[in-house]
């Protein structure tokens, strides 16, 4: 299992990049091998100014469907246009080709504020 440092994460299994101002967030490794097989990625939330915690979406597995909660507050930019016909590089790459949205943050303190890759590790383990 792969837990980037660079990275924070959430305890819903979601990872978060800062750059600047500009995030972007996927599903970790635990999360996508705990739904199995990737079938479908539906966000809809572009231009869309959300509160930390809500609901940007949801992914479909062959036997489930999750929820999608955003690990800052900030308004969404971009869904990753590869999901829409691959839906499966969430599996395949959760932190590279993988990635789900991008945002424009309010509070970059916000994410430093979010667990660290040794945390979540003992989170998940």
């Amino acid at each position: 299992m792969n837990f980037p440092s660079n990275l924070r994460y959430t305890q819903d299994h979601e990872w978060i990049s800062l750059e600047g101002n500009v995030a972007t967030v996927g599903i970790t490794d635990f999360a996508q091998s705990e739904l199995g097989d990737i079938v479908y990625v539906d966000i809809n939330a572009v231009g869309k100014e959300l509160k930390e915690q809500e609901v940007f979406g949801t992914v479909e597995a062959v036997k489930t469907v999750s929820d999608l909660f955003l690990p800052v507050s900030g308004t969404i930019l971009a869904v990753n246009p590869k999901l829409e016909k691959n839906p499966e590089l969430v599996n395949n790459d959760p932190y590279g080709d993988g990635w789900m949205i991008q945002l424009t943050v309010n509070n970059p303190a916000d994410v430093e504020a979010l667990m660290d890759a040794e945390k979540y590790k003992g989170l998940v383990h």
